[in-house]
Parts: structure tokens; C-alpha cells; sequence
């Protein structure tokens, strides 16, 4: 039985695997647009029914988020249209909201259903901070990371299988089990680092293609860095955060700029 669950799992890894565009890294997604899409849409849908009272309409700030989202989404369409995408391009359902609240957040569902935080406008701070944070989360939804992600948990409970299915001894397979939790855990907490870092360079290549300055993802960053240090919250080692530490996503945009100034001329011809 172990064998044929290591097989089935082989089988998929191999068959399910595709490319990011631009990045080219190599990802697993064993959930189909089709599949995926009806429940963002759905969900997007009962977030803003649930926050109706909190959404944020007709103002300078909620009408420059709209704008920048709509010519970042332009950008990504454009790509999308040039590259063998046009069906996918079809699929985006882009809409974004302005929702009042403090917390310091914002986030794209795949289909292209964007939220921010009236907690994130001052790290924003200006047009360019806006599309920044919009690039990179319009990029999650772009490189398909909630579906990988999605592919990943439904892996690992087949892998959990196949350790319960081959462990006869009971002692033997808690710990196991618990090896493989601890080691499934800090495994996805990378995965999620290695999405982050590809959000934050495909985002920077976007965000230039729509016409906004590149250098202003750095300086979000900065601010975000400087507005955990006053807040006094002490951030965890990287290799257990679920998101690069802010002096790592500084350092790794100022290095990626250039190449994503070159990408963003290139893809905008």
C-alpha cells in the first residue's frame, strides 16, 4: 500500500507541475481555475456582504486605490494577452475595495478580488507605495500561490497516509507522525517565504509596467520595517516566519530593481 501511495504521489508531482511566467520557477498546482475561482469569488463576495459597513467609497483615497489597481491589472492583462494567456486573462474578475480598518494588511483572491486596509495607506504612504503593495499582491494571485498552496496541504495528507499506512508499530508511528508534522510545518513556512519573495519581484516588474517607480517598493518596506520597530513587536527568526524578515525583502528588491526595470520594458513592448 505504501508503495502504491508513493507512486500516486510521484505520478501527480510529475504531471501536475508547470512554470511561473517571468520567474520560471517550477511549481506543483493540482487545483484547477475552474475549481478555484467560483470559491474566491464566492468568498470575496460574503467578506464584503460581512464588512458592508466598513467599505470605503468615493473618497481621494478609495478612488486612487481603484485607479492604481485598474492600471496594474491593465499591466498584467497586457502580459497575460501577449504570452498565450488570453483564456486565464479572461478569467480575472478584477474589483478592489478600500475597507476601514487598522490593521496594516491587504490581499488579492486569485481572480484578481483585491482588499486593502486603511491600516496600510500611511506604510503606502504616497501613489507608488500604493501600486507596490498592489503589485505584490496582485502577483499571489498572478503565480497561482493560493492554488499551489492549496496543492501542497492536499499532498501532504496523502504523504501523512502513506507514513500511517507503512508504520505498524504504534510508538514508532506517533513519532513519525510528529516528525513529519514538524517537518511538513517548517516546510510550508519556506514554501511560503520562496511565494513571498516571487510576489515581491513580480510585483516590482508590474508595478513599472503600469507606469509607477520601482524605487518606492524599497521604501515600503522601510517604512514597514520602521513601523514594527515603534509598535515594539518582535519579529521571530526567518526560518519560522511564514514571510521574509523586512531587511531580506529590501535587500533582495534593491538587487532585483534593475532586472526588473529591464523585464518591465521588455514585456510592455
Amino acid at each position: 500500500m505504501k508503495k502504491i501511495l508513493s507512486l500516486v504521489l510521484v505520478s501527480i508531482l510529475f504531471i501536475e507541475c508547470s512554470t511561473v511566467p517571468i520567474t520560471g520557477r517550477k511549481r506543483f498546482n493540482m487545483v484547477s481555475d475552474a475549481q478555484m475561482l467560483p470559491m474566491s469569488f464566492q468568498q470575496y463576495k460574503g467578506f464584503l456582504t460581512k464588512n458592508s459597513s466598513k467599505i470605503v467609497k468615493n473618497t481621494t483615497a478609495s478612488n486612487e486605490l481603484k485607479t492604481v489597481g485598474k492600471n496594474i491589472a491593465g499591466a498584467v492583462d497586457k502580459f497575460m494577452r501577449a504570452n498565450g494567456m488570453v483564456a486565464e486573462a479572461n478569467s480575472y474578475k478584477w474589483e478592489f475595495n478600500l475597507i476601514e480598518d487598522k490593521n496594516v494588511n491587504a490581499w488579492c483572491m486569485p481572480g484578481g478580488k483585491v482588499v486593502f486596509f486603511t491600516g496600510i495607506l500611511p506604510i503606502c504612504k504616497n501613489t507608488d507605495g500604493i501600486a507596490a503593495v498592489m503589485g505584490h499582491e496582485i502577483a499571489h494571485a498572478f503565480a497561482k500561490h493560493g492554488q499551489e498552496r492549496m496543492s501542497s496541504a492536499q499532498i501532504q495528507q496523502l504523504g501523512g497516509l502513506a507514513v500511517a499506512i507503512g508504520t505498524r508499530n504504534s510508538k514508532q508511528a506517533q513519532v513519525w507522525n510528529r516528525v513529519y508534522g514538524l517537518g511538513s510545518t517548517l516546510g510550508m513556512l519556506k514554501y511560503s517565504r520562496k511565494h513571498e519573495t516571487e510576489a515581491d519581484k513580480l510585483g516590482l516588474v508590474f508595478m513599472i509596467m503600469a507606469g509607477y517607480k520601482g524605487e518606492e517598493a524599497i521604501n515600503v518596506w522601510i517604512r514597514m520595517k520602521e513601523n514594527s520597530m515603534k509598535s515594539g513587536r518582535k519579529a521571530q527568526p526567518e526560518f519560522l516566519s511564514t514571510h521574509p524578515s523586512n531587511e531580506s525583502r529590501i535587500r533582495e528588491l534593491r538587487n532585483y530593481l534593475p532586472e526588473a526595470k529591464r523585464l518591465a520594458l521588455k514585456y510592455s513592448k
